[in-house]
């Protein structure tokens, strides 16, 4: 069941869950409010609830208007990109022979023929960051399938628009986003075993987020660094 409760100019949504307690969020990237609560909850609880906290949200879509955001890649020589969290200077070399993405000291080189316009630029360097971070998440893939006592059937890596990962319990595959290879290897591994962990726990509930805390005491921090990060092309998991 959801609902909506309106603050003056805030919206909030409520979604009703099968939960013990209320979580609130101020998601990025524009701050919108989501309220979580238990099924039985009266929505006029919920709203003197959300009055109470009216103060933080406000200064939580304050913070997220304040935030970096990414200006759009052009893909020209000595532009900023970020591969595990650090950044790079893009190199662009042209050459019929040896394609491809190579990382050499503090630069991305992108090697590619001579008449590749942005738009192959853009497609090739997309492509070698959906490979290094399939290649990043399959050991530890392995690594939480024998602490987790689970099995991963299959991996997907794409560009997603609101998610840092998602899962399908029944299939037993998880899916990540593509964006991910640009953030420092921590919030990888975060993501990677909160999708594994709904092949425990299919809902965000009391009991998942003890399971996260047992076995990933940190992952708020993980969590809170991905929707910090700066702006724009990147997707979020709320």
């Amino acid at each position: 069941m959801v609902a909506e409760i309106q603050l003056g100019d805030i919206t909030v949504d409520v979604i009703f869950k099968d939960i013990k307690n209320v979580h609130l969020s101020v998601c990025p990237p524009d701050g919108k409010v989501k309220i979580a609560a238990p099924i039985r909850m009266n929505l006029d609880t919920i709203r003197v609830y959300a009055i109470s906290k009216l103060g933080w949200i406000k200064q939580q879509q304050r913070k997220l208007r304040d935030q970096a955001r990414e200006t759009p890649r052009e893909y020209l020589n000595l532009e900023s990109h970020y591969v595990w969290g650090q950044r790079y200077l893009l190199s662009i070399a042209y050459s019929e022979n040896a394609v491809g993405v190579f990382l050499k000291h503090r630069k991305i080189v992108l090697r590619l023929p001579p008449d590749s316009d942005q738009e192959k630029k853009q497609s090739m360097l997309e492509a070698w960051y959906r490979e290094i971070l399939k290649q990043a998440a399959q050991p530890l893939i392995a690594k939480w399938e024998s602490i987790l006592g689970v099995t991963v059937s299959k991996v997907f890596v794409q560009r997603m628009k609101t998610k840092w990962g998602s899962c399908n319990p029944d299939a037993q595959s998880i899916r990540l986003n593509s964006e991910l290879a640009k953030k420092a290897p921590a919030c990888l591994e975060y993501i990677v075993l909160h999708e594994m962990m709904h092949l425990m726990e299919r809902h965000h509930n009391e009991r998942f987020m003890a399971l996260m805390d047992r076995h990933m005491a940190n992952w708020r921090s993980q969590r809170d660094e991905l929707n910090q990060a700066p702006l724009g092309y990147e997707s979020w998991n709320c």
